[in-house]
């Protein structure tokens, strides 16, 4: 029996297993990709990290976990696939057939982006293709981009990279944008966000760098980089019906990481919030930890 399992590997996980492990715990954590560090792995250079800045997103996530590997962290590899309450004590199922039972759970798988599954997108993943322009728009200063969605993040992004890069392509597959009245307005306004509408991205196409994305109706836009705004999928699916998910699929908790399940809290990308950085996952983390450690004194767990 566990004081604490965390289930996620990135920055929310090693956060809480800092937090936790100074505080005595008995802690594991449950990854379910062997030297996992999250998706910020997935980012060519990371900007608005404070103290870190200019690393690439897989040196950002190696140094989260060796700091806790300093702290003993001990890593259980399998992909969770239920979590049930036992007696007062959690146990959770995993894809190898096995189970860990604990006190506590942080649950910090976060969540993934939507994909546009078309040839081109896997192959310059981290090296032209984003699916984050705060992380990555300032590797394309006076390049053109190309922006892929038609919701408030496309919008949000074609605005920020509009002050970065010469020009940007806003390339939805509806005749009209879904996001906010105002951000429409505001992209219409700019000189250089060309909206394309009512066609889909096809293909990324390029050598060893990005050249051109082709749209189904045969066009092609010679572009430097592409950003993928089509939407989050949260790692919710595990919960159930143990904890409140709202509409879109994030578990309903505030900063505390606290849910309506006792001894189960969110950190990270899977919980609601306004912003999803790695900044505020690691933040998440820390008071996860702090709301479980809590947690098991009052129950007299510890």
């Amino acid at each position: 029996m566990r004081d604490l399992l965390i289930i996620g590997s990135g920055p929310a996980g090693m956060s809480a297993f800092i937090y936790a492990k100074r505080a005595n715990l008995d802690v594991l954590v449950a990854e379910k990709e062997f030297l996992g560090t999250g998706q910020i792995a997935e980012s060519l250079q990371v900007d608005n990290y404070i103290g870190l800045v200019g690393k690439s997103g897989y040196e950002l996530g190696e140094a989260f976990r060796q700091d806790a590997e300093k702290f003993g962290a001990e890593f259980y590899e399998g992909k969770a696939l239920k979590i049930t309450q036992k007696n007062a004590f959690w146990v959770t199922e995993f894809d190898n057939g096995e189970s860990v039972e604990s006190k506590a759970v942080i649950y910090a798988a976060g969540a993934s982006h939507k994909r546009l599954h078309i040839p081109g997108e896997d192959k310059f993943l981290g090296n032209g293709v984003s699916f984050c322009a705060l992380c990555d728009g300032a590797l394309y200063q006076n390049k053109t981009v190309a922006v892929v969605g038609g919701g408030d993040t496309a919008l949000d992004d074609a605005l920020y990279l509009s002050d970065i890069a010469a020009k940007v392509y806003l390339i939805h597959r509806r005749t009209e944008f879904r996001g906010a009245q105002k951000n429409i307005l505001k992209v219409k306004k700019k000189t250089n966000i060309e909206t394309v509408l009512a066609v889909n991205v096809t293909g990324i196409n390029g050598d060893s760098r990005i050249e051109a994305i082709t749209l189904d109706n045969g066009n092609k836009i010679t572009v430097d980089g592409v950003f993928i705004a089509i939407g989050m999928a949260p790692q919710t699916d595990v919960l159930g019906d143990i904890v409140e998910i709202d509409d879109y699929g994030y578990v309903i908790a505030d900063e505390t990481g606290i849910t309506k399940a006792p001894g189960l809290f969110a950190a990270g990308d899977v919980r609601t919030k306004k912003l999803r950085q790695v900044i505020t996952a690691a933040s998440d983390g820390a008071n996860a930890a702090i709301s479980a450690i809590e947690y098991l004194k009052s129950s007299e767990c510890i």
